[in-house]
């Protein structure tokens, strides 16, 4: 049992340096510690990860499982924890079986506080029997939106943390997430079957931020005259790879340091990147929408969208980067008169048709060389493009085929994977003397790799080869060719580092023929689709009330007020404005007139002279004479000397 009365403020100071909770953490932490379910709604920026870290070191003993869709996420919060010295591990589908058997040495042996997984991994019928015979404090589920059918995010696989709840129906559970509306808060209390429905709300309102949305023909240009007329760190988002780079040039070039960010590149190149961008030596990122989460920059001054996001959910969360130290900061939406139309095609895309995924799940198995009834929990490394090449398909429709067979529990497809190079030493020590080598430098590779690196008789061993390099002296690509020649010699096993993504397969491969692709997977999800994309254009199009109050009213904050900061804000006050200067000068002009005439003037001959709109004049000389500055006898207007 935790300790309720812990002195969780002196946990936060210890390990995190802070004096505070930010709103709601605490009201979270102490609900959660009293074993109560909770389900926190924070906005990006938030502090999410504080309301289970927190609580997960008020335990004497024991684990908190956080459940989270992220891989990369997932690493760089188990090595933040680490950094403040809180023994944490992970564990999802992609990693080796001697990964696997390191964390679970953790685990096992009581030195880890917090084990991080993958909504997959909760499949895995061995990995839950495991779990059984653990002490598990609660269970923390990151992103909780995902399980709701109606969430703009759903991924089937978060369906099996159902499994936890069956598995440890006494503990706690902890749901988070940023944006939710209030038919999604209903699903996911439902979804994981809560006890209680105590929900912690902090308004969505961002009351820093200014939300702009700016009509545009010439976006490239849109985005330079922003950033040259504000100050301080930026995002710019696409929903192209290409096209991030292509920008990021352009800003270059203009005399802006900036970056770009996909998640094509590989994970040592984006860790570059994001860091420069974090630490200030680049003013500007231009990403798609794989940039941002669990990032944590609180003085982005300008963050945007070069592109339309699908979903208030993920423009609110990409806006919501901007201005988390609280300064004034700006949200701009820039808008074309292709975007409506790009937007229902990205509908079309998101949805092929059912015979095409069904054919998509054939192909794949195929490429696999998976027969009927194979292939159950296999994970293979998968080249989109050279699949699709095959095939002849393309890629944007074989993702959303993808996508759908996962949401019908076919086969996942799980991209945020990279794998580090690895070699173990085939022969013994012994054998290694009597080699004669080709030429010098493939010698010298191996005597630094052993060198360098323990246990590679035993074991793969994960390696650097730029580290090699550097020591020896010579190319990245000279320890690459060498490393090649030793594998090719049946010295090393020598396996490189790969990018690919992976397919799991959760399930035997099936006839295509009993393939069910639900309703509730595919018709349901498209109008759901439809709908979130008509709010989308409703946010940009209609100017006929505050932008921020819509998009509250879209979260369920239905007594929200005009922010006074949206671009429609500012224009209703600049209008407002502009008529009290008009009613004004037609005052002064009315009294002027009457001052040239004190034996009175006629109703029509001030209208006449006033030359303005007629309503307003009427309007005017009621207050004037409601105020005592004029005296209306018999239809002459006289002024009240």
């Amino acid at each position: 049992m935790p300790n309720i009365n812990s002195d969780i403020n002196g946990i936060l100071k210890k390990y995190w340096g802070f004096d505070t909770f930010r709103p709601l953490q605490e009201q979270i932490i102490r609900n959660i510690l009293k074993g109560e379910d909770t389900l926190g709604l924070m906005p990006t920026g938030g502090g999410k990860s504080i309301t289970f870290q927190v609580p997960s070191l008020c335990f004497e003993s024991g684990l908190t499982i956080v459940v989270t869709p992220l891989i990369s996420l997932m690493k760089d919060q188990v090595d933040n924890l680490k950094r403040h010295r809180i023994k944490a591990a992970y564990l999802h589908s992609g990693m080796s079986s001697k990964e696997n058997r390191l964390a679970w040495e953790l685990i096992v042996n009581g030195k880890a506080r917090l084990l991080y997984v993958s909504p997959e991994k909760l499949q895995n019928e061995r990995f839950l029997t495991e779990l059984r015979n653990l002490k598990i404090n609660f269970i923390a589920v990151d992103e909780a939106h995902c399980i709701s059918q109606w969430g703009y995010d759903f991924r089937p696989s978060y369906l099996n943390i159902k499994k936890l709840r069956k598995l440890k129906p006494d503990i706690p559970m902890l749901a988070l997430t940023a944006t939710a509306t209030p038919e999604v808060v209903k699903d996911i209390m439902k979804q994981l079957e809560f006890k209680s429905s105590t929900v912690f709300k902090k308004s969505f309102t961002r009351e820093n931020i200014s939300y702009l949305v700016r009509k545009s023909d010439t976006k490239i240009h849109d985005v330079f005259h922003i950033l040259s007329h504000t100050s301080g760190s930026s995002i710019v988002y696409v929903r192209n790879r290409k096209r991030t780079k292509e920008i990021a040039e352009y800003l270059e070039s203009t005399g802006f340091t900036s970056t770009y960010y996909h998640a094509g590149l590989d994970n040592k190149l984006k860790e570059e990147r994001q860091n420069i961008w974090k630490e200030g030596k680049v003013r500007v990122i231009v990403a798609t929408n794989a940039f941002g989460m669990g990032i944590d920059k609180p003085d982005v001054r300008v963050v945007i969208h070069y592109d339309i996001p699908p979903t208030l959910e993920e423009y609110y969360q990409e806006a919501g980067r901007a201005g988390r130290d609280g300064m004034p900061s700006y949200a701009v939406l820039l808008s074309s008169k292709s975007d409506s139309a790009l937007l229902h095609r990205r509908i079309t895309e998101a949805f092929p048709k059912r015979e095409v995924i069904k054919e998509t799940y054939q192909q794949i198995c195929n490429f696999f060389h998976f027969s009927i009834g194979e292939g159950y929990e296999a994970i293979k490394e998968f080249d989109l493009v050279k699949f699709c090449n095959l095939f002849k398909k393309q890629e944007k429709e074989c993702l959303s085929s993808l996508r759908l067979l996962g949401q019908s529990g076919y086969m996942h497809y799980i991209e945020d994977i990279e794998k580090r190079s690895r070699m173990m030493i085939l022969c013994q020590r012994e054998e290694l003397y009597s080699v004669r080598f080709a030429n010098k430098v493939t010698e010298d590779v191996l005597a630094m790799a052993l060198r360098l690196y323990t246990g590679l008789f035993t074991d793969f061993v994960y390696i650097r080869e730029s580290d090699i390099a550097i020591h020896l002296k010579i190319s990245n690509s000279e320890v690459y060719e060498s490393l090649l020649e030793l594998d090719r010699m049946k010295i090393v096993h020598y396996v490189p580092r790969s990018g690919l993504p992976l397919i799991y397969m959760p399930t035997s491969r099936e006839e295509v023929q009993s393939m069910i692709i639900p309703i509730s997977v595919y018709e349901e999800r498209k109008q759901i689709m439809e709908n979130r994309t008509e709010a989308v254009l409703d946010f940009i199009h209609k100017n006929d009330s505050c932008r921020v109050k819509r998009m509250l009213l879209y979260f369920g904050e239905n007594d929200a007020k005009d922010c006074g900061k949206c671009d429609v804000c500012r224009e209703n006050k600049k209008r407002r404005n502009e008529e009290i200067q008009k009613e004004e000068d037609i005052m002064k002009k009315i009294l002027f007139y009457l001052r040239q005439h004190p034996e009175g003037a006629r109703y029509q001959s001030i209208v006449k002279q006033c030359s303005g709109d007629e309503s307003v004049i009427a309007g005017n000389l009621s207050y004037l004479c409601n105020e005592g500055f004029l005296i209306n006898k018999d239809n002459l207007y006289y002024l009240n000397d």
